[in-house]
């Protein structure tokens, strides 16, 4: 029976497993993707998918259970400014994993995990002080004129230089 199976040992102690889980984890979320072993890569996601549930939650018993698996200030500030927001309406599936094939020295299965880019989308905001800003463009017929008219002028210049060219070079044949 597979009772107990469920957290990958990666042939480690205990608290050797907790180490390198928590310096992945910084290094994923410091630069955003990793190299590693399959295996730790498996091992990895569900770890680091749990620490950025938690810093979504920006309250200070969050940031005292999310420091205890990552002390690097300088990533908790990120972890909880920038990554938590970008991920703000996901839920879940923070981190990919591409399999990239075997490490030439030992024949390691070698992944690469790396954070799923999410944009932050900024919501046009109808205000007093954004008054004197350009107007977001519209798609409408007097928009699809203006480009049909920019692409005709855009072909027939084409032609035109195109024609120019035979002219040049057909003077030069003949001289």
């Amino acid at each position: 029976m597979r009772h107990g199976n469920k957290i990958k040992k990666l042939s480690k102690t205990s608290s050797h497993r907790r180490a390198i889980l928590r310096n992945l984890a910084t290094s994923l979320f410091k630069y955003e993707n990793i190299q590693t072993t399959v295996e730790k890569a498996k091992a990895l996601r569900p770890y680091a998918e749990k620490i950025i549930t938690k810093a979504k939650n920006n309250t200070l018993p969050a940031k005292r259970a999310v420091n205890q698996d990552i002390r690097d200030k300088l990533i908790l500030n990120k972890l909880f400014e920038d990554l938590a927001l970008r991920y703000k309406n996901r839920n879940g599936g923070y981190t990919r994993i591409y399999k990239l094939g075997k490490r030439i020295s030992d024949g390691s299965e070698m992944a690469m995990i790396e954070l799923v880019e999410e944009s932050l989308v900024k919501e046009p905001v109808a205000d007093k002080k954004f008054a004197g800003t350009a107007p977001i463009e519209e798609s409408g017929p007097e928009k699809e004129e203006t480009v049909k008219s920019a692409q005709k002028k855009k072909s027939s210049s084409v032609k035109k230089k195109s024609k120019s060219n035979i002219k040049k070079s057909s003077s030069k044949k003949s001289d």
